[in-house]
């Protein structure tokens, strides 16, 4: 991960803490993770946080981890739509993303497909059975 990913996982964090109203203590205390490690995540230090480390957080924040894994520049890591427009296209304005968003849902569940994404193993191809 590269400086500049690093500090957006940090604010992106620390926005949600603070929205929150919680402590570093207190994401301590949920996630199981040294208020020390927090921090420097928050502030940007950590260039390369373990994917556990981001998913305790991220669980104890009440934050989608497919929509944070790709801001730790994790391979194979996609997020949900709204977190894809916003890094993708970071021009748009807030209400344009938004619109995007609610067409995206309605789309989704027209053709009965869950808008949040697959489940683990929901979309990987089945094995192809070998001939041995």
């Amino acid at each position: 991960m590269n400086p500049q990913q690093a500090k957006e996982l940090g604010r992106r964090l620390s926005a949600r803490r603070e929205e929150l109203g919680l402590s570093v203590r207190d994401v301590e205390r949920l996630a199981g993770v040294d208020d020390a490690t927090v921090a420097r995540l928050e502030n940007g230090v950590i260039a390369d946080p373990r994917p556990g480390t981001v998913r305790a957080i991220c669980e104890a924040l009440d934050l989608v981890v497919a929509d944070v894994y790709p801001l730790a520049d994790y391979p194979g890591s996609l997020p949900n739509f709204r977190p894809y427009l916003r890094t993708k296209y970071r021009g748009l304005p807030t209400e344009a993303v938004e619109q995007l968003d609610r067409i995206f849902r309605r789309l989704a569940e027209r053709h009965g497909l869950d808008p949040t994404g697959p489940a683990p193993g929901e979309d990987e191809l089945p094995e192809e059975p070998t001939n041995s």
